[in-house]
Parts: C-alpha cells; sequence; structure tokens
C-alpha cells in the first residue's frame, strides 16, 4: 500500500492510516519510519498504537514539504504482545512530491535599467 503526499512547496500535510481490529484481543504496534527520507516524516501523536478489540485506531503521519525533489520511506507497524497474541507487521510506503510552488513573500522594487 502506498500513501502519496502532494501539495505546495513548504505546506504540511497530515495523512491518517485506519487500522481495524477485527479481532476479541487487544492490538498494539510500534510505528517506525525508514528509508532515505525518513527524517522528513514525523508522528505527531507518538509511535504507539493501541487497538481495543473489535475497534479500530489511526496512526497519524506528517510531512512538510522542504525539497523539489520526492520524498520516499516506509511505514512499518510491529505488532507488541499484548493479551497473549501478536498482530501482523503492516508496511505502507509513503511518498511525497511538489505540486506547486507558491511564493513565501513578494518584494517590490525600482531600480534603473541602464545608466551611462
Amino acid at each position: 500500500n502506498t500513501i502519496e503526499f502532494s501539495g505546495a512547496l513548504h505546506a504540511t500535510l497530515v495523512k491518517q492510516v485506519l487500522l481495524k481490529n477485527p479481532s476479541n484481543y487487544t492490538l498494539a504496534y510500534n510505528v517506525i519510519l525508514v528509508g532515505r527520507d525518513a527524517h522528513d516524516f514525523s508522528l505527531p501523536k507518538g509511535s504507539t498504537v493501541t487497538i481495543p478489540a473489535g475497534r479500530q485506531g489511526f496512526v497519524n503521519v506528517e510531512f512538510t514539504i522542504r525539497f523539489l525533489h520526492p520524498a520516499e520511506a516506509v511505514l512499518l507497524l510491529i505488532s507488541n504482545r499484548v493479551d497473549g497474541i501478536d498482530g501482523a507487521t503492516m508496511t505502507f510506503s509513503l511518498k511525497a512530491e511538489v505540486k506547486s510552488i507558491e511564493p513565501l513573500a513578494i518584494i517590490r522594487c525600482r531600480s534603473p535599467c541602464y545608466e551611462l
């Protein structure tokens, strides 16, 4: 599965990954970001998520577009043993790209084009 981030240069984007737990046991995951540009992505709600039995949970992933080149990383969810049961390890590919460039400010000035 791929999670795509696209927007304007310097924009901060947040995506949510929905995790469902259909079992009768609580599941817990450690969330890790790895890869070439992993340092550009962050987990604003922390690196652990617990999903009660029969419920759902979310993992928020935040990315600020700082460069023009595409960014890539991998989101790993590694199960922690809770209630004597392990969940499946999950991976998601994270890809980001700049779709537009908005000026941060406009400066107007006057100067002669040519002077003898």
